[in-house]
C-alpha cells in the first residue's frame, strides 16, 4: 500500500505539489497559501504561470513545472476544485497517477485545512493507486517504496482523518479484490475462506459459515435453489463485529452470486463476460464490517453474504419453480436470471427472525434497469424511512459514491401477485429496479420501516480509470457504508 504520512516541517524537498483552487468565474484560480514556507521565487513562478494555464484549479488538473538544478526540482500544480473533500479526493487520485518517480512527493496543505481535506486527499491517493493481482502473480516490490508526505500545520489535528482514509481505502481494496477475482477461483467456498482470513486479522470479529447441509436443515430455499445447478455448493457467510456496550445493531446484506450464467434463462455471451462482479454487494458488506472493526466503531454490525453460483445443469432450478424461503414465504420464479433477489430474500428473512437489528440494509448488483435510469456512476436507493434514506444518501455523497432515491409506488405491489405462491419474484411489467425493491421489502417484515435497499449493479464496475476509481471493480458501497456506520452513535 502506498506510504502516506503527515509531516510539519519536511526537509530536502525535491518534488512538491501545490494546491490551486478554482474560484468563482470572476475571480479566476489561485494558489492556496500553505502551512509550508514556500520560497518566494517559487511563488512568483507559479503566479506568473497560472494565467497561462486553462482551468488550473479544476479538480484533478495537474501541471508540472520542471525546475532542474533548483530546489524543489520538480513542482506540480494540482487543482483541488472548490477545496472541499471531493476536490481534494480527485486531486489525490490525479497525483497518484501522474507522479511515478522514486523519491518522496510532498503535498503542501493550507494551514487552516479541515481534516476532511487530508481525508479526501489520502483516500484519492490510496484508491487510485490500487492494483489487482492474481494469487500467483509475481510482484517485485521496490526496495524503497514511494512515499507521499502531507505537509500540515499540526500533525495531531489530522491523525484521525488519515486513519479513517486508510481504513476506508483498505476496505474498498478488499471489496475490489474479491470482486475482481476470476470466477475460476472465486466460488462460494473460496469467498467464505477469504472472509475467515480477513476476520482473523481483526480481534473481535466472528464468522459463521453455513454450508449446503445446514442451509437445507434451516430452510434457506432461495440460496439452495440458485446454487443447486453448480458443482460448487452455496454458502451463507455471517460475519459480526460486536463490541462491549454497543448501543445499536445494524445488519448489512449483500448479494453474493460468484458467477451468473442466468441459469436455464441463460444470458447472451456479452452479458455474461463480467458476471464475476455479481457478488459486489456481498464484497461491500463484508468489507464494511472489517472496516468497522478496524475503526473500533461502538456499534454492533453484522454482514450476511448469501453466496451461490448460478449455473446450468440438470439440477438447476427451472422457470416456474416454487421456492420456499427461510421463514416459509414462497416465490414463483419464472426467470432464473432474476436469481439475486431469491438469495437476498432468505438472508433478509433470517436477519429479521434471528438478529433483530435496529436497521437492515441490503446492497445488490441486482438489475440492469438501474443503469438505464441512472447511468454508470449512480446507485438506486429505496426506503420507506425518510430519515434513513437521507442519512445513507448523505453518507454516499460524502464518500464520493452517488446514490439517488427512487420511488416505491403502492400500486406496483400488485405486480408481485401470484396464483400459486405468496409472491411473484420477477414480474415482466417494467419498472424492473422498482419492482425488485418492492419484492425485497416483503422479506423485511416488521423491519420494513427501518430497511433500505441499494441497487448498485452499474457503479460496481468501471470501464476505465476515472478519478479515484481504477478500471475494474470499484468496491462500490464499502465507502458509503463506513461513512454511515461512523455517523451512528
Amino acid at each position: 500500500m502506498l506510504a502516506i504520512r503527515l509531516v510539519e516541517d519536511p526537509t530536502e524537498i525535491d518534488a512538491l505539489a501545490l494546491p490551486v483552487q478554482a474560484e468563482p468565474a470572476a475571480a479566476g484560480h489561485r494558489m492556496l497559501a500553505t502551512s509550508l514556507a514556500v520560497p518566494s521565487e517559487v511563488t512568483g513562478e507559479v503566479e506568473a504561470l497560472l494565467p497561462r494555464i486553462d482551468q488550473p484549479g479544476a479538480a484533478g488538473a495537474v501541471h508540472p513545472l520542471p525546475r532542474p538544478l533548483r530546489s524543489p526540482s520538480d513542482l506540480l500544480l494540482v487543482g483541488v476544485g472548490a477545496a472541499d473533500e471531493a476536490g481534494w479526493r480527485t486531486a489525490g487520485a490525479a497525483l497518484a497517477r501522474v507522479r511515478r518517480g522514486d523519491g518522496p512527493l510532498t503535498v503542501a496543505l493550507p494551514a487552516d485545512a479541515p481534516p476532511d481535506a487530508v481525508r479526501g486527499l489520502a483516500e484519492g491517493l490510496w484508491l487510485a493507486s490500487y492494483r489487482f493481482r492474481l494469487p500467483d502473480e509475481r510482484v517485485d516490490e521496490p526496495e524503497n517504496p514511494r512515499e507521499i508526505r502531507l505537509a500540515v500545520a499540526a500533525t495531531t489535528s489530522y491523525e484521525a482523518a488519515l486513519t479513517a482514509a486508510r481504513v476506508t481505502a483498505e476496505a474498498t481494496g478488499f471489496a475490489r479484490d474479491l470482486t475482481n477475482m476470476p470466477s475460476s477461483v472465486k466460488n462460494p467456498a473460496w469467498f467464505a475462506d477469504q472472509v475467515r482470513q480477513a476476520a482473523a486479522a481483526h480481534p473481535g470479529l466472528t464468522v459463521t459459515v453455513r454450508e449446503p447441509a445446514q442451509l437445507e436443515a434451516e430452510g434457506f430455499g432461495g440460496i439452495l435453489a440458485v446454487g443447486g445447478g453448480s458443482a460448487s455448493g452455496p454458502r451463507l457467510v455471517e460475519v459480526s463485529w460486536q463490541p462491549d456496550g454497543a448501543s445499536q445493531h445494524v445488519v448489512l446484506v449483500g448479494k453474493g452470486i460468484t458467477f451468473d450464467t442466468g441459469g436455464i434463462s441463460i444470458k447472451p455471451r456479452d452479458n455474461m463476460k463480467l458476471m464475476r462482479k455479481d457478488m459486489g454487494g456481498a464484497a461491500a458488506v463484508v468489507a464494511a464490517v472489517v472496516g468497522a472493526a478496524s475503526l473500533r466503531l461502538p456499534l454492533r454490525v453484522t454482514a450476511l453474504a448469501p453466496l451461490a453460483e448460478n449455473m446450468v445443469s440438470g439440477s438447476a432450478f427451472r422457470p416456474g419453480d416454487i421456492i420456499r424461503h427461510y421463514g416459509g414465504t414462497t416465490s414463483e420464479s419464472t426467470n432464473s436470471d432474476a436469481e439475486g433477489r431469491l438469495v437476498l430474500a432468505d438472508a433478509l428473512a433470517y436477519a429479521v427472525d434471528r438478529l433483530s437489528p435496529d436497521f437492515l440494509v441490503d446492497l445488490a448488483t441486482l438489475t440492469g434497469a438501474n443503469a438505464v435510469a441512472l447511468g454508470k456512476r449512480t446507485a438506486a436507493l429505496y426506503s420507506d424511512n425518510d430519515d434513513l434514506a437521507a442519512a445513507v444518501a448523505a453518507a454516499s455523497s460524502a464518500a464520493g459514491e452517488r446514490a439517488w432515491r427512487m420511488p416505491m409506488p403502492a400500486d406496483y405491489v400488485e405486480y408481485l401477485g401470484s396464483e400459486v405462491a405468496d409472491l411473484f419474484s420477477a414480474p415482466d411489467r417494467g419498472a424492473g429496479s422498482v419492482v425488485a425493491a418492492l419484492y425485497l421489502r416483503e422479506f423485511a417484515g416488521e423491519l420494513r420501516d427501518r430497511w433500505l435497499h441499494l441497487d448498485m449493479s452499474a457503479p460496481s464496475w468501471a470501464e476505465a480509470n476515472d478519478a479515484e476509481l481504477t478500471k475494474g471493480a470499484t468496491g462500490w458501497g464499502a465507502r458509503t457504508l463506513l461513512r454511515w456506520l461512523s455517523s451512528l452513535r
